[in-house]
């Protein structure tokens, strides 16, 4: 069963130039929100909503997903970036340590959660052709399809990692464990990604392998998981009549993709290393009041009005 086991060393971008790097992560992003479009642009077809609402839609989504999955990441997880290198949060550069064009990295999910919801609260209020909730019932359907790829790419970046792990689906993430320059110093190769080769094709850095522990692929994990929160959201909208049911898809969103986070995160390493002793991580925490918002949407919730 050792076949499960492999070495991950991606190549995660494509050199421009310099410093710029078209990252597969963004590629990730890009694919997620186009999928998106077309999934939303075939329920308004089908419920034959104009769709000269559509791309306004696409623009509030795309912008209150990146916003506030960037506040997200600072406010729960990298708060001293206000502090300490502020013009960071909102351009992708790095500018403590010298300038560095990233991109948009530190994205975190809860906070894209938040700010999908306040968006379309704002979209609502200036395209009022539906209510608030009917909007979210459908478009949590697009998002559900757009997380999958989004944690292919945090695989890719080798980023969100998972526990050590001696099972038989162990990933070495040999990007995660060297620094550039470390790899760079101990391999004596300078181009970075060469180096990296190096340790898993060149004998002679076998020992520089063999310190790098198998870790649970916790990303691979979540994806596949949430094809199945993507297929149910689906059935339950297309085949059953709860799609007419106001809040209900909203809330069964809600329920299903945080709890597969909520345990997910047993697997995953702390994201905030003074945080690592605590008995459930930030994620965790994070993902109750949402499975909660959830259930009180599918079993409690019921519209004072009839809703269009």
């Amino acid at each position: 069963m050792h076949l499960l086991k492999f070495d991950w060393n991606p190549i995660t971008g494509i050199d421009i130039i310099g410093n710029f790097k078209l990252h597969f992560y963004s590629l990730m992003w890009v694919v997620a929100f186009v999928i998106g479009w077309y999934i939303m642009k075939r329920i308004f077809t089908k419920e034959k909503v104009s769709l000269d609402y559509l791309d306004p839609l696409f623009i509030y989504t795309v912008l209150a997903t990146m916003i506030g999955a960037r506040l997200g990441h600072v406010l729960f997880y990298q708060s001293e970036l206000i502090t300490q290198d502020f013009f960071s949060i909102f351009l992708p550069f790095k500018f403590k340590g010298g300038f560095e064009f990233t991109g948009f990295q530190g994205l975190a999910s809860h906070g894209a959660a938040i700010g999908i919801i306040i968006g379309m609260y704002l979209y609502r209020r200036k395209y009022t052709y539906k209510s608030l909730l009917w909007i979210l019932d459908r478009v949590v359907i697009s998002v559900a399809s757009g997380a999958i790829f989004i944690r292919i790419g945090n695989f890719i970046n080798s980023e969100i990692i998972g526990k050590v792990t001696d099972s038989n689906l162990g990933v070495r993430f040999i990007q995660d464990y060297y620094y550039k320059s470390e790899i760079v110093r101990l391999t004596g190769i300078k181009d970075v990604q060469k180096a990296y080769n190096a340790v898993t094709e060149n004998p002679k850095f076998q020992n520089l392998l063999e310190a790098v522990p198998y870790r649970h692929p916790a990303q691979l994990y979540e994806s596949f998981c949430y094809i199945f929160v993507f297929l149910i959201l689906w059935y339950v909208y297309s085949k059953t009549s709860k799609s007419q049911q106001t809040g209900f898809l909203f809330g069964l969103f809600l329920v299903l993709l945080w709890t597969i986070r909520f345990f997910v995160e047993f697997v995953k390493e702390a994201q905030v290393d003074e945080r690592a002793s605590w008995a459930l991580n930030t994620g965790q925490w994070l993902s109750i009041p949402f499975v909660l918002l959830g259930l009180y949407f599918m079993f409690i919730y019921k519209p004072k009005s009839a809703v269009k």
